[in-house]
């Protein structure tokens, strides 16, 4: 069996000593982690979920131990599991794995699960501890939000490689073309400059670059169309990429030439506002204010960006109403744009991580309307 990449063991103590002390300081007396991002970034492990109860449980005193059916004791070996030495209960069909995972943990304990673990296992543990569980998701978001130096490498890399991806560009896009047809040529590029996979690709040509979730489809694309390139994947061991680039084929009109130069502006001033003590939510104004003072405040509708990691999406979101103070090691997306209905669209993405006395951006292709 080829052991799957992943950060040294010692990585993977200091997270787990981390998070006991942040489920102490909770006031939990344990957190209980299923197969997700949570359980990798916790130990290395990339289980799935199955109807057999894979768990880690981390008591806020005492050592942490993973609760795993016996058939899947092998897949333990690409994880950080073994080398930590940690504790492992193995378990057969016909026990009862979650009283198990439970342990020595007494009726009424404050438990807190991962808010990836199903139903299907969070009802037996409230049933036999007798009270809802909360959601870990408050300790989990703590410890993932602020990435580690090995993190932000990895980060660092699958920024580089996105970038080259948009840099053949001229390779794929052209008129005449559908768009599934290119979004099959860019998947095959994201994995060729070095991404395990293609976790998503948008190309939204005319009218379809106004819906910012828009996939692919048969769309034949126009010589006039301006075409918005959203593409992203993660790099071993597991943190992904992100970034958005618009592309045309000739010099726009100047409705679009316009709006597009004000959506530039904008995103330079929130990229230019990333710095450690300020809020989420003042990234969001800085670009969202910008693109009021151009009459293009009904046409960004959504939020300026979210962070990134071992998820495409999740915490610090950047957006109007999260106070949140950012710090050094939060890397999250900068991705205001605009969306005229029925038209055309555009939207210019970076990832940026904060640092000590400002932001560096991990993606580094020019933000101009790009004429291939």
């Amino acid at each position: 069996m080829t052991t799957a990449p992943r950060f040294g063991s010692d990585v993977y103590g200091t997270r787990l000593a981390r998070a006991a002390q942040l489920t102490a300081d909770a006031g939990l007396d344990a957190l209980i982690v299923s197969p997700g991002p949570d359980l990798r970034y916790l130990v290395g492990s990339r289980a799935d979920t199955f109807e057999r109860l894979t768990a880690l449980v981390v008591p806020a005193a005492g050592a942490p131990r993973l609760v795993v059916a016996r058939l899947e004791v092998p897949s333990l070996a690409e994880s950080a599991v073994l080398d930590l030495g940690l504790e492992v209960d193995d378990w057969v069909d016909g026990q009862d794995a979650h009283a198990i995972a439970l342990g020595a943990l007494a009726a009424g304990s404050a438990v807190a699960v991962s808010e990836a673990m199903p139903a299907l296992h969070v009802i037996p543990f409230a049933e036999k501890v007798g009270a809802t569980p909360q959601l870990a998701t408050p300790v989990l978001r703590e410890l993932r939000m602020v990435k580690d130096d090995a993190e932000i490498e990895a980060l660092r890399t699958a920024g580089a490689a996105i970038d080259r991806v948009h840099a053949r560009m001229g390779e794929f896009l052209r008129p005449g073309r559908t768009e599934r047809e290119v979004a099959a040529d860019i998947a095959a590029a994201i994995v060729d400059e070095g991404h395990t996979g293609a976790e998503f690709v948008i190309v939204g040509s005319g009218p379809n670059g106004a819906d910012p979730h828009h996939e692919f489809s048969d769309r034949i694309i126009e010589g006039t169309d301006i075409v918005v390139i959203d593409i992203g994947g993660p790099v071993e061991p597991g943190y992904n990429s992100d970034s958005t680039r618009t592309y045309c084929f000739a010099e726009p009109p100047a409705e679009v030439a316009d709006a597009y130069a004000a959506l530039q502006h904008a995103q330079s001033l929130a990229m230019a506002a990333v710095r450690p003590g300020v809020t989420a939510e003042s990234i969001d104004a800085a670009a969202r204010d910008a693109l009021r003072e151009q009459g293009l405040a009904e046409v960004f509708i959504h939020r300026t960006g979210h962070g990134i990691g071992l998820s495409v999406h999740e915490e610090p979101y950047i957006v109007e109403g999260n106070d949140l103070v950012l710090r050094p090691g939060m890397a999250f997306s900068v991705e205001p744009g605009v969306y005229f209905s029925g038209r055309w669209g555009a939207r210019i993405e970076d990832i940026v991580v904060v640092t000590d006395d400002g932001g560096e951006p991990l993606n580094t292709r020019p933000h101009d309307l790009v004429v291939l």
